[in-house]
């Protein structure tokens, strides 16, 4: 048996200002660190094997004060381009309430919560979803299945799309699907990794 835990990172500059952000590489706020540091706080029972993070700045950091709180700073950690956050192509770094005034409600949530629909130059959920669990089989799923409890930190919808996928869950359920900044989902696995039980903290 293996534990799997998803966390999200805590809120960054983006989220507080209320951009798309995707692939920009921006700081936590002092309340997202606040918010790693409580999960870290959540999961004061947990050890962990090995851990899993994007490369940017808001997840390797959530990673880094979770750790940190758990003293459990020597926990092999990789970094991977594929656990990045969705790729929102022209709309990064634009306001979503000003962008909602342009396009329309409709259209920005089809962007946003959609699991087909682009934003223009930038990835569907699907196309987010198809990378993120070719990694996951290739990298993470042969450390759960060896029994280890692996820790990964990413994205909204980075987690929305592996979620999908380890829960079988519907298009309709996961555009519904929201995870709060400093979000946890723990997964107890069997040797297969079928979900015995699945909880948030």
């Amino acid at each position: 048996m293996s534990l799997l835990v998803l966390v999200r990172h805590g809120q960054s500059v983006a989220n507080l200002a209320n951009v798309f952000t995707g692939w920009l590489d921006v700081e936590l706020t002092p309340l997202g660190e606040d918010e790693a540091r409580q999960a870290g706080q959540r999961l004061h029972d947990f050890h962990f094997d090995l851990a899993y993070c994007s490369t940017l700045v808001r997840s390797r950091r959530t990673l880094e004060l979770i750790l940190a709180h758990l003293h459990q700073d020597s926990v092999p950690v990789k970094a991977a381009d594929a656990l990045r956050e969705r790729m929102y192509g022209a709309l990064q770094g634009l306001n979503k309430a000003e962008t909602i005034l342009k396009y329309g409600q409709d259209q920005v949530n089809l962007w946003r919560r959609s699991y087909e629909d682009a934003p223009p130059e930038g990835e569907t959920l699907h196309h987010t979803q198809e990378r993120v669990f070719e990694y996951f089989n290739a990298e993470i799923a042969p450390q759960l299945r060896l029994g280890r409890n692996v820790l990964v930190v990413s994205h909204g919808n980075t987690l929305r799309a592996l979620r999908m996928q380890l829960e079988g869950l519907s298009v309709a359920q996961v555009e519904a699907l929201e995870i709060p900044t400093g979000g946890i989902r723990v997964y107890d696995l069997d040797e297969q990794l079928n979900i015995r039980k699945a909880s948030d903290l």
